[in-house]
């Protein structure tokens, strides 16, 4: 199937079905994030409930989408794909139906294991079909999806504001049902037939294991407190379940994440790069719509239309810094797409309180410029640097880690900045309540309201004259939250910055032989 081209038939379809899944994963996320608010108030859930909701997904995704390349190339990659598609589709059910957060995150983690074998599925099937046209192929594909996915946030807005944030997850129903009878009818199945590999089951289980306990125990810190036997086992025991997966890929004949790849400097200098630069823009993003929306009187849609100028930007710009990335080298695209990435989300930080969305030209949009303009020089070098690191017969696996440590690096984000910001407007609230004359059990109670971050609303028993003071001190207490939370994304996309500093160079790496690997 490897000379099919993208003007025949056959190729058209193949084109078709993986774009409707791809977007159906992306459009989701994106849309989710705005739909949040509207989300917490409808469900009451608390601040580490969102965490919980983002991670359960990505959690499942991170763990296993290296064995869902690989499971395709075993079994057949059609097969593998409409599994996933199959998982996706029931989980987005399931979550539009979740009566409340428990059952919501539980089925998240479903959408999540859909997602860990549809996603690698896709550039898979591409990659095997055209041969001759693989370059054109991909580039359709991830024209097509950023489109597509630019309707995400503004799709996610609307149907909050109009109280449907359910259908986020119902309208991936059609769309993968849809990619599933092409698949079925229109695209032929391929496997690798030398592929012997065994899947890494036991690598699996440890990084979910590690990951989640890590997780759980960031989360609980804000609840009950550092110095707690709960939390010191969970944390220690998802160390412990980290360091077993290193020790499991390192003897492991067939690891999910080969680490002797790492030996390769410029690909260990990438993937941290990775890591830091989309913690930050991933916490960085997620607070800023939480403060638009619960904060400063943006609906849900104009927190989604914010975003537009970001998403434009990437798709005028990332082609163009692919093609002097070529030229030039990576490097001075790799130290300045992330250091202009800080740049914006510190200027974001001095956003205080505003007047709604009438002051969005003078707050708001000269940090989501910048920020958005780092991305823009920042998104293709990046991919081109994975990729061109090692040989070329490691591109999949290259790709798939690459994948894996970006969504990793969301999970510690929302597990750690997420406690972080619990923590910080605790504080907050503890130092300002002190000046309101309210008793003691209702300071404790208003404090308490800290774990709903954003949404947090006036305990009942606040006397009518103290109602305003205290409304006052969560609008406050929350934007200084925020503040602290977006110096932080900087840090972390500063520290991805310094990343390339250290590893990458724009010579021609001299070590991707096979010994410098083995």
């Amino acid at each position: 199937m490897a000379n099919v081209t993208l003007g025949s038939s056959i190729g058209k379809w193949i084109m078709a079905s993986v774009i409707l899944a791809s977007a159906m994963a992306f459009i989701d996320g994106t849309a989710l994030n705005v739909a949040l608010p509207s989300l917490q108030k409808d469900l009451n859930a608390t601040g580490a409930d969102l965490f919980w909701i983002l991670n359960s997904y990505l959690l499942m995704l991170a763990a296993f989408i290296l064995t869902g390349g690989s499971l395709g190339d075993k079994i057949g990659r059609r097969k593998i794909f409409m599994i996933g598609i199959t998982l996706f589709i029931i989980g987005s059910a399931l979550c539009g139906l979740a009566p409340n957060v428990s059952y919501l995150i539980g089925f998240r983690s479903i959408q999540g294991l859909g997602g860990a074998l549809m996603i690698p599925g896709s550039l898979s099937i591409i990659t095997s079909s055209f041969e001759k046209e693989r370059g054109k192929a991909i580039g359709t594909w991830s024209a097509v999806t950023t489109l597509v996915t630019v309707g995400g946030p503004i799709l996610g807005g609307a149907l909050a504001d109009a109280g449907l944030w359910r259908l986020i997850f119902f309208i991936n129903v059609p769309i993968g049902i849809a990619s599933l009878i092409i698949l079925w009818f229109k695209v032929p199945e391929s496997r690798d037939m030398q592929s012997n590999h065994s899947i890494d089951y036991f690598g699996s289980v440890t990084i979910i294991a590690g990951l989640a306990l890590l997780t759980y125990g960031f989360l609980k810190i804000p609840e009950i407190g550092f110095n707690n036997a709960q939390v010191y086992f969970s944390i220690g025991a998802g160390i412990i379940a980290l360091i077993f997966f290193i020790l499991i890929e390192k003897k492991s004949n067939h690891p999910m994440m080969p680490l002797q790849l790492f030996k390769n400097k410029t690909f260990t200098g990438a993937n941290l790069l990775t890591f830091f630069l989309y913690a930050g823009l991933f916490a960085g993003m997620l607070f800023l719509t939480l403060n638009m929306v619960q904060i400063q009187d943006y609906s849900q849609l104009q927190a989604g239309l914010t975003l537009l100028p970001f998403t434009i930007l990437i798709i005028l710009i990332s082609r163009w810094s692919g093609s002097l990335s070529d030229k030039f080298g990576p490097r001075r695209f790799l130290i300045g797409g992330p250091l202009l990435v800080a740049v914006g989300l510190l200027m974001l930080s001095f956003v205080k309180n505003t007047r709604g969305p009438s002051d969005f030209w003078v707050t708001y949009f000269p940090g989501i410029f910048i920020f958005g303009l780092g991305m823009s020089l920042t998104v293709t070098p990046l991919t081109s640097t994975v990729m061109e690191a090692l040989p070329n017969h490691y591109s999949g696996t290259a790709s798939g880690i690459n994948n894996a440590i970006s969504r990793i690096s969301n999970v510690f984000t929302n597990a750690i900045v997420g406690a972080l910001a619990i923590l910080f407007f605790t504080g907050y609230l503890s130092s300002g309540v002190t000046h309101i004359s309210l008793t003691e059990n209702v300071k404790t109670r208003v404090i308490q309201q800290a774990a709903n971050l954003g949404d947090a609303k006036v305990p009942t028993d606040v006397s009518e004259e103290n109602k305003k003071e205290v409304a006052h001190l969560y609008k406050e207490g929350f934007i200084k939250t925020y503040t602290q939370v977006m110096r932080i994304s900087a840090a972390l996309a500063f520290a991805g910055a310094l990343m390339t500093i250290i590893f990458i160079s724009d010579k021609k790496n001299k070590n991707n032989d096979e010994k410098t690997l083995s």
